[in-house]
């Protein structure tokens, strides 16, 4: 009788306990959603090139150059940030110094980049601050160190976040572009931003098998840059070596032709000349082979059961290198499958990062990891 007496109240205590426990589970979980509700959602995408800041229900916000100008005698006094930064740069004055301070998706300048990243969240919200202030949500190539995002996450703070967490730009880029991530279903993602690109099979709301290549829309603005300096003896700016791959850029030979102007290396004067696509194409063969590379790669990692559900899902392409034209038919000639550019493809990890915010139990499994 007492042994039974004893085998019942064991039972009692352990499902005693497990209520406990499942009750503890309950308001930790009612706590974070409520201060997630107090504290008000800033989602940002922080690129080398460009900002893109998410808020709440309202979507994104703010989209900018990642650019801060200083003078150039006194580093500490910031002339501009932002878009007006970018338009001092193509034209510097004298006695201004325009910058990035972001390189290859990290932090290159980290005072400048705590100055940017706080004008840009001061600028996106106005007046509008939660409760409790601000959590931020900073998206990430796959490349970086732990040292890296440290300093990322340091700079969240000094810029006014109390709830600070990072997320990897290949999956933020997928939940933007609506892939099925959390479906049993194999899916890949091309992100490709200013300064890296990122190759992510994703899979059950987890990231399968990654790869995270320091090749971008930046590096391919410097080949241009290089290739006419050496070919003409042209020196031109970012903004015109941007322009050419906008307007030439391809990855297959074309017949389009350009004007091109900057300063002669020889002579010091203004100088034009013409520019096809067809010679900016052999000049991007290298980065762009490097990206192709990446996708090969994490195709050739990813297992069979995945791979199999890649020839129907396909891959998608993400970030502003999406729209090189003949990216897509490229990648698919070269490993078979279905190419697709996602719409508001320069949007999509702010846009993946705002859902992430907005969804309370996935915010709180990446706090929980972070």
């Amino acid at each position: 009788m007492d042994m039974a007496n004893s085998g019942n109240n064991s039972k009692k205590i352990k499902r005693g306990f497990y209520n406990g426990a499942a009750r503890v589970r309950m308001v930790k979980m009612f706590a974070n959603k409520l201060r997630n509700l107090l504290l008000e959602g800033v989602a940002i995408d922080l690129g080398t090139v460009n900002t893109i800041v998410g808020i709440g229900a309202e979507g994104i916000v703010l989209k900018e150059k990642s650019a801060v100008a200083t003078s150039m005698n006194e580093r500490d006094n910031v002339i501009a940030v932002g878009n007006e930064a970018m338009a001092l740069m193509q034209r510097t004055p004298g006695g201004v110094r325009a910058s990035f301070p972001m390189r290859d998706g990290v932090i290159a300048d980290h005072g400048l980049a705590e100055i940017m990243l706080k004008y840009f969240v001061e600028k996106a919200l106005g007046k509008k601050v939660g409760a409790l202030g601000i959590r931020m949500l900073l998206c990430v190539p796959g490349c970086v160190t732990e040292v890296e995002r440290r300093a990322l996450e340091e700079a969240a703070r000094s810029a006014g976040a109390r709830d600070a967490h990072l997320m990897e730009e290949s999956m933020a880029a997928a939940i933007g572009a609506g892939l099925p991530v959390r479906e049993p279903v194999g899916s890949m993602v091309v992100d490709i931003g200013g300064g890296t690109t990122d190759v992510a099979v994703i899979a059950m709301g987890g990231v399968a098998v990654s790869r995270s290549v320091r090749t971008g829309g930046i590096h391919l603005d410097e080949v241009i840059s290089a290739f006419i300096q050496n070919e003409y003896r042209l020196l031109v700016g970012a903004s015109m070596a941007e322009q050419v791959k906008l307007s030439l850029g391809a990855t297959s030979g074309r017949s389009e032709k350009m004007q091109v102007r900057g300063r002669n290396l020889d002579s010091g004067l203004p100088t034009s000349i013409t520019l096809t696509a067809a010679e900016i194409h052999h000049a991007l063969k290298k980065p762009v082979s490097q990206i192709v590379q990446a996708i090969k790669d994490t195709l050739s990692a990813t297992p069979p059961e995945l791979a199999a559900d890649l020839l129907d899902t396909g891959v998608t392409l993400t970030g502003g290198g999406a729209g090189l034209k003949g990216l897509d038919e490229l990648i698919a000639r070269e490993t078979g499958m279905p190419v697709f550019v996602a719409e508001r493809a320069i949007e999509c990890v702010a846009i993946g990062a705002l859902r992430t915010l907005e969804d309370a139990d996935a915010y709180s499994q990446l706090s929980q990891a972070g």
